[in-house]
């Protein structure tokens, strides 16, 4: 790796950035991942010290917007940290199997659809309770895409933030300071176990994440308080507007 000063600065710019990212919209590894493998580290271990680097700006998001935190209506707050720890570590076990050509090849679609049920996530949902309104159901669909969000979230951290928004948006969630909260909490409950995976595989660079961490953790608070006080209509557009970049990148990757 690049050791020089300007590569530091680089390395601390973008997960400052990535935290504030994730508190609003999510995608902050958009930043920490290119900037890692722009300083000289391979890919893996890139997407694993930036993960870790992120951890702490979920957790100080999370706290951001503590006032705007519930579960989600069939499911207990016990229930969503027991699935995204479950969730999260089979994500990341996933991803030290997976050849990096299949890992590079289904990122961008991932982070397309993910684009796409947020944008349309309110329309779909008006669909779907025409067809359904049994709590046990929705319990069951709520469950099952939770865990579904997780084992990605800790295969690829990459536009988490926005596949979680999707996610609630399209299980009845209307409230974008409640979606925050719940989106931050899950990524941090997710990404502390994926973290613990990666690291017992020996995929992070150590002293790179943990300095990376205090630039992120400013980040992701600093941006947490002043998402609170944006119009939703605002917040859901950044959610949108990121999401769409980011696949772009990805797919001309």
């Amino acid at each position: 790796m690049d050791h020089s000063i300007a590569t530091w600065a680089i390395l601390l710019v973008a997960a400052f950035l990535g935290g504030g990212l994730n508190a609003i919209a999510g995608g902050g590894s958009f930043f920490t991942f290119p900037a890692l493998v722009y300083a000289g580290v391979p890919a893996v271990a890139a997407n694993a010290s930036g993960t870790l680097a992120l951890l702490p700006g979920y957790f100080a998001s999370t706290w951001g917007y503590r006032e705007d935190l519930r579960p989600p209506a069939t499911l207990s707050m016990g229930a969503l940290v027991a699935i995204s720890l479950g969730g999260g570590a089979a994500g990341a076990a996933l991803l030290l199997t997976t050849p990096d050509d299949v890992f590079r090849a289904i990122v961008p679609w991932l982070l397309l659809v993910a684009t796409l049920l947020f944008a349309f996530g309110p329309w779909l949902l008006r669909r779907f309770k025409r067809d359904s309104g049994e709590d046990e159901a929705n319990a069951m669909v709520q469950g099952f895409t939770l865990a579904v969000v997780s084992i990605y979230g800790g295969y690829f951290n990459g536009g988490l933030g926005i596949v979680l928004l999707a996610a609630f948006s399209l299980l009845g969630h209307r409230d974008i300071n409640s979606m925050q909260g719940l989106k931050n909490l899950v990524s941090s409950v997710l990404t502390a176990i994926a973290v613990s995976v990666y690291a017992f595989g020996g995929a992070i660079l150590w002293r790179e994440a943990l300095i990376m961490m205090l630039a992120a953790t400013v980040g992701g608070y600093v941006m947490a308080r002043v998402g609170r006080r944006l119009p939703s209509s605002f917040v859901r557009a950044v959610v949108i507007v990121t999401g769409v970049v980011m696949t772009v990148l990805f797919f001309r990757a």
